[in-house]
């Protein structure tokens, strides 16, 4: 493992890729620690503390790597992007406008991409005002210290548009990544948030082991359970189902092509983490619209139904994970492209006819082998949930037992490991996950 990690470095393009990544990664975080002007992260902090936190600044502080419980300039984080880039693309499975610029190629995506900016902006906006508006509610904590030193219209549009600009720098640092880097933008940014909480919440554990509140054996079991089901998401993220694919022998002038036996690989879970991701943005929506309205009886009573330490919280978000894994799937994926595709290449399934039939095969295979991963999938982003209620451990620590930290923190890292995979691999280096003796010698 140590020679293929030099074998990384040795080829140029690749370090200069990784260290541009590294880069831009280091920035998002310095930026996650400068607070908004006028606002006191030190009290807003001890605020939180003293109250619990709540359901959008728990949900939002994860993501945002505690940059949104700090009330920094990059607090909104990445999600008011995510959020966006879901409704243009339910957008783009309803609307005949968005399926034209969906069919148009590389100047359709163009378009969409400006477009979610766009949509990015005027949530983040939004979001925004609402922030304001929470900061603003918030009494003064110990020695009559003030969150928001300066309140009023100022610091309203002081701070939508610092955060707005926040997000929209976050944006951009994704899209360089994804363009200039290696592994996706957006995935890493959140990877990264997340991740920078872990050693608070390891330290937060061992404070409660040490004060006496922890017995050993429940340590122990809690660790074991941590690695159960980090390798049940391992193989939920790598689990394929193999489709054999044969392809006729043809004769072009004195060569002959094909005539060799393949397979299409459908994954269990096909659509990775952006499910998880798409999921807990739409539940970010509501917790959003009760901050714009902090005195209203029915948005407080709402608030309970929509915190994550709910029953009900958890049953919807599960529910969202299953038809965001079909929805993403459908978009990832297209059996009648891979028929196509096949059919020019005189590939066939054995024992099915090529064409329509094909792509009616692939895709009932399809349906059910997503169907289990999606259950799955909901299951292992909800048991945090139950680790709480059974452990009594906190939310921040037992959310690395499975639930949407996991599920990112796995999927990215093995994105990213497979594209360096793919890099060593085309400049003829031994990968990262080879079998047998790894290598970093290059074969010529």
């Amino acid at each position: 493992m140590i020679s293929t990690i030099q074998s990384v470095f040795k080829i140029p393009e690749l370090k200069k890729r990784i260290l541009f990544t590294l880069g831009v990664l280091i920035a998002y975080r310095i930026g996650g620690h400068i607070p908004v002007p006028g606002v006191n992260a030190e009290a807003l902090v001890s605020y939180l503390n003293q109250s619990g936190g709540g359901g959008l600044f728990n949900l939002y502080d994860m993501f945002a790597g505690g940059a949104f419980k700090r009330a920094t300039v990059f607090a909104l984080g990445i999600m008011p992007y995510i959020s966006a880039s879901i409704i243009i693309q339910l957008l783009g499975a309803a609307v005949p406008f968005f399926q034209k610029l969906q069919k148009e190629g590389e100047e359709g995506r163009k378009k969409i991409t400006q477009y979610t900016r766009y949509g990015t902006v005027l949530l983040a906006a939004v979001q925004a005002w609402g922030v304001s508006g929470f900061l603003e509610t918030i009494p003064p904590v110990a020695q009559g210290i003030k969150v928001v030193t300066d309140p009023g219209m100022f610091f309203y549009f002081m701070t939508m548009l610092t955060l707005t600009c926040g997000t929209i720098l976050i944006m951009w640092m994704g899209e360089q990544i994804t363009e200039r880097g290696i592994g996706n933008g957006v995935s890493l940014i959140i990877f990264v948030g997340i991740i920078a909480l872990f050693p608070n919440a390891i330290i937060a554990e061992w404070q409660q082991f040490s004060a006496g509140n922890r017995a050993l054996l429940t340590e122990i079991l809690l660790f074991g359970v941590m690695i159960a089901i980090i390798a049940f998401v391992v193989g939920l993220t790598q689990g394929t189902r193999k489709i054999p694919v044969q392809y006729a022998k043809r004769v072009i002038g004195r060569k002959i092509y094909g005539g060799q036996n393949t397979h299409i690989p459908l994954k269990v879970n096909t659509a990775g983490v952006m499910p998880i991701i798409f999921a807990q943005s739409i539940m970010f929506l509501p917790q959003t619209a009760i901050t714009l309205f902090p005195r209203s009886e029915f948005m407080a009573m709402l608030g309970t139904y929509f915190n994550m330490t709910s029953f009900v919280y958890q049953v919807i978000f599960a529910i969202l994970i299953i038809f965001f894994t079909y929805f993403y799937t459908a978009i990832a994926f297209n059996p009648v492209d891979v028929a196509d595709n096949m059919k020019k290449n005189s590939g066939f399934i054995p024992g099915v006819r090529p064409g329509k039939k094909t792509a009616e095969f692939i895709d009932n295979i399809l349906t059910r082998v997503t169907l289990p991963g999606s259950i799955c999938l909901a299951l292992v982003a909800i048991f945090p949930y139950f680790i709480v209620k059974t452990t009594n451990v906190s939310y921040s620590y037992a959310s690395f037992f499975g639930g949407t930290s996991l599920l990112i923190i796995v999927g990215v890292a093995l994105d990213t490991i497979q594209q360096l995979e793919s890099h060593l691999l085309m400049r003829h280096y031994d990968g990262f996950m080879k079998s047998g003796k790894i290598k970093g010698r290059k074969n010529g």
